[in-house]
């Protein structure tokens, strides 16, 4: 803490600094005014002018002593920045340490990652981890100056740390850690990785599929009519699945490069929802299930993009056209929401078939996520649906929740805001 008055001593330093730094050009202009009031001549306001150029002309050593003035008023102002304050301005996790590897201080962030820790804690008792024991052991010996290794923290929650350990200055025999977050890191990492692999798998299936037909074809169903027309159905089955499932990728692959929506743009949430019904008719009355509307009064409006909504819905009435098909109906209702803090509308697409273990519901939007894996692929299901769903919803500002109830169905409601 600075003392009482600190700052009005450093700004009368600094104006006492510049003053002297001046004095002679100072003193020549009070002896040119002074000369030039006694005398209007001519001949006497001439010298005092040259008088005033020569003083002007020797600022050498007044600009040197300015620039020492200000070197020093720097060296105050950082005098009074002490290591506490230094460290909280830091967003990572950082503790200062001395030669014994006990802690001197650790910043707030510090605390809220580890906890537990205070002055005078040893670091060898606090991080029995290897890896650090090595950090500190390398530091503390003089070997290196300065070292990096990569630390998990299990409790409370397991983090992943890139960890740095460096002295501070030169014959300070401090030492400070900075501990730098790499979890969200890790986790895009590992659902790369777990993509990749998803994808490859859901195309390698059909692809094995497809060339083993070609195979027989080629050679024991060479001259067999109907084994050749019931393969080449197969193949084109598998064909059209590849293409859903690469459209599907396209379609996240777009959605993840144009993350905000533009504003501006109202959609009619019931002549979308009508759009949907209409086209998913066929396929509702394929599989013997009957669509039903129930709609709230007045307009119904949300600001969106109107063709990623259509998706929204037709993917939602899809899959319960689909996995609701033992139901025998799907009901699909709008109505207005929220009067309080949050006013929007919700659009409910609910089914009345097997419906969905509690258990997979959080899970139900991840890429690839099955409930039932068979069923799924019966149904020419990609595994993308629901996570184009989240994509979009994520766009709209809005949500997806899902309620079911095995044996009884499942509702799937999505709350659009509104504005006013």
């Amino acid at each position: 803490m600075a003392e009482p008055g600190a700052d009005e001593k450093a700004m009368a330093q600094t104006l006492a600094v510049r003053l002297w730094g001046s004095r002679w050009l100072l003193a020549a202009g009070v002896v040119a005014i002074l000369i030039a009031f006694a005398s209007a001549s001519a001949y006497v306001l001439v010298p005092a002018l040259l008088l005033l150029l020569a003083a002007a002309m020797l600022p050498v050593a007044g600009t040197r002593q300015s620039a020492q003035g200000a070197a020093a008023m720097e060296a105050i102002g950082l005098q009074r920045l002490s290591g506490e304050y230094l460290a909280a301005a830091v967003a990572d996790p950082l503790i200062i340490f001395d030669r014994a590897a006990s802690i001197v201080h650790a910043n707030a962030a510090a605390f809220a990652a580890f906890g537990g820790i205070a002055p005078g804690l040893s670091l060898s008792l606090k991080f029995r981890a290897p890896e650090m024991q090595a950090l500190l052991d390398g530091v503390l010996s003089g070997n290196v100056a300065s070292n990096v290794v990569d630390y998990t923290e299990k409790l409370p929650v397991e983090r992943a740390y890139r960890v740095s350990a460096s002295s501070v200055g030169h014959g300070t025999d401090l030492y400070v850690l900075v501990f730098k977050d790499q979890s969200e890191a890790r986790r895009i990492d590992r659902m790369r990785a777990d993509f990749i692999a998803n994808a490859s798998h859901e195309l390698r299936t059909p692809l094995a599929s497809i060339a083993g037909f070609i195979e027989t074809l080629r050679g024991p169903a060479r001259n067999d009519p109907a084994a050749r027309d019931q393969f080449l159905q197969i193949m084109q089955s598998q064909t059209g699945r590849m293409a859903r499932l690469i459209d599907d990728l396209l379609s996240l692959s777009r959605l993840e490069m144009k993350p905000y929506l533009k504003p501006g743009t109202e959609v009619d949430l019931r002549e979308t929802v009508d759009s949907v019904i209409d086209s998913l008719g066929p396929l509702a009355r394929e599989n013997s299930v009957a669509i039903e509307r129930d709609y709230a009064d007045g307009p119904l409006d949300v600001a969106g993009d109107r063709d990623e909504l259509f998706q929204v819905f037709e993917n939602l009435l899809e899959n319960a056209c689909k996995y609701g098909q033992s139901g025998g109906r799907v009901v699909v209702s709008i109505a207005r929401s929220g009067a309080g803090s949050e006013p929007g509308i919700d659009v409910t697409i609910r089914d009345f078939g097997p419906g969905i273990p509690e258990e997979h519901i959080p899970r139900i939007t991840e890429r690839f996520y099955r409930v039932d894996v068979e069923t799924s692929r019966t149904q020419k299901g990609t595994g993308l649906g629901l996570s184009i769903v989240k994509h979009i919803l994520t766009r709209h500002n809005a949500r997806l929740s899902i309620k079911s109830e095995v044996g009884k169905g499942a509702a799937f409601s999505v709350h659009l805001p509104t504005h006013g």
